[in-house]
Formats: C-alpha cells, structure tokens, sequence
C-alpha cells in the first residue's frame, strides 16, 4: 500500500469522552479512517486550568500523539482546548488541525426569534473568542451564555452508565433560560462536545420547542474537507484510545469505548500542565 493508497489518520483529542461524538460522526463521513482518540483524564476538567497551563498541556500532548502515530491531521474535539490553544498549537505543530468552537454563525443563521442561547463550560464563556464569535456572526441577534460547572462532570457520568440526577441538569439548563429575554430563546448550542451525551436529559429540562445545535457533525464535515485534500501517511495501523492516566480506568468506561470502534487501550503519559500543579 502507497502512501496515498493508505487510509487517512486521524489525532483525536479532548479531556475526556466529550470527542467521542466527532468520532461518531468521523466514522459515518470517514469509514475508512483509522483514529487514535486521546481522552486526557489525567488534565480533566479543562476549564480548571489556568489558560497558558492549558495551552501548555496540550502542546505535551498532542506532540506526544503526533510522534507516537505519525497522523494526516489532527482534530481537537473540545471546544474549551480549541478556543485557548489551536492558535498555539498550530504555530508549534506542521499539520493540519481541526477544531471545535461554539456555533454561533450556525444559530443565528436558524434562529427565527433572533434569540438564542450557548451552553458551554466556563471556560469557554468567560473567553474573549466566544465574544468575537458573536460580534462577528450575531451582532444582530440576542445571545445569552451560561458556563456549567457541572455538565460535562455528568456527561462522564452518563458515559460510565451512572446514574444522572435530572435536578442537576434542570438547574443548569435554568440558569440559561431564565435569563432576562430568555421567553424568545429559540435555539441552544452545545458549546461543549461532553454535552452532547446529556442530549435526552437537556431536552427534558428545556422547553419542548427549543433547537438543540450539536458541533459534532460540522466538526467532522469539514475534517472530511481537509483530509481529501491530503496525502494520507498511515501513521495509524489500527484504531486506538488511549488516556494520560490510569486512574478510573475501570471497566465501565472501556466498554462505553466500543461502540465508537475502539478494541484497543493504552496510556499516553504526559506532565505538563497537571491541575494539581495549579
């Protein structure tokens, strides 16, 4: 097989389960592709990191994923990582990356109300790139924010087969919706890749007529886009999930891993930008 012939490989990062649903969209755009998926649990949750222990750790870790596998390209799967690191970590890196950051030019092109709300961590709220998203593509519109501590807490929960107290993400969803001006609120986006595994459960917690806007696949479209424009390497011999700690690798997690393609574990360890370090 020649290097064109082989299929594409594809670096898939995040702090945890949250980039499984890029990969579950991946899977349909890109059958073909082999995926090394990193969830970073030893650094999870980002948003407790300071931005430049952040921007660091991810530089550990995608390096370390790009030496280990040799990938076409390169997908941050999180919209916390990619919103304070893809800048740096192109610079320091030369691949092609794809990110992922908060919908906003897609919900003010659907919303009918001129109102609509994002669902993120802190970390990507309290960014100034969210507020550049919205004076770019929704200066016309209403745009309210809320950072959940707690939500991709209980996506990891969710995944794990635990169970959810609705009444936590009830009150999550509320301090979105009753936001002054939030009666109009049409649309939500999911400004948080863990968040689209409590899907059933915000919908439950938010008024039936809400649009629920998942990134996950506008993330994988447009890795489809880049790849084709590649000369594929096949870095990666099989599909591969692999964690940067051992802790709470029971077997609860690894089974929630299969049905996203992955048979294969292992650990890639890194130490740069620990949260205990903070």
């Amino acid at each position: 097989m020649t290097a064109s012939d082989a299929p594409p490989s594809l670096l898939v990062v995040d702090s945890g389960i949250g980039g499984l649903s890029v990969v579950a969209e991946l899977r349909k755009d890109l059958p073909t592709a082999r995926i090394a998926y990193v969830a970073d649990n030893g650094g999870f949750p980002y948003g407790a990191l300071p931005d430049d222990m952040l921007t660091a750790r991810m530089i550990a870790l995608v390096g370390a994923g790009i030496a280990r596998f040799n990938p076409d390209l390169v997908v941050v799967a999180c919209n916390t990582g990619s919103t304070i690191a893809l800048a740096s970590l192109r610079r320091v890196f030369d691949l092609p990356f794809v990110g992922c950051v908060p919908a906003v030019k897609w919900a003010a092109s659907l919303t009918e109300s001129g109102c609509f709300g994002i669902l993120a961590t802190e970390a990507t709220v309290r960014r100034a790139y969210l507020q550049d998203l919205i004076d770019r593509f929704a200066a016309d519109k209403t745009v309210l924010s809320h950072g959940s501590r707690k939500l991709a807490i209980l996506a990891e929960r969710r995944f794990r087969g635990e169970q959810v107290d609705l009444g936590e993400v009830v009150s999550e969803v509320a301090a979105l919706t009753s936001q002054d001006g939030a009666q109009l609120m049409d649309t939500i986006v999911l400004g948080c890749t863990h968040f689209g595994f409590l899907l059933d459960e915000l919908r439950q917690a938010a008024p039936a007529s809400i649009r629920w806007l998942d990134p996950a696949g506008a993330v994988s479209r447009r890795t489809q886009v880049v790849v084709a424009e590649l000369d594929h390497q096949g870095g990666i011999a099989a599909d591969i999930a692999l964690f940067t700690s051992g802790a709470g690798l029971d077997a609860g997690l690894l089974l929630g891993f299969r049905p996203f393609g992955f048979v294969q574990f292992d650990l890639l360890p890194i130490s740069a930008g620990k949260p205990s370090e903070a």
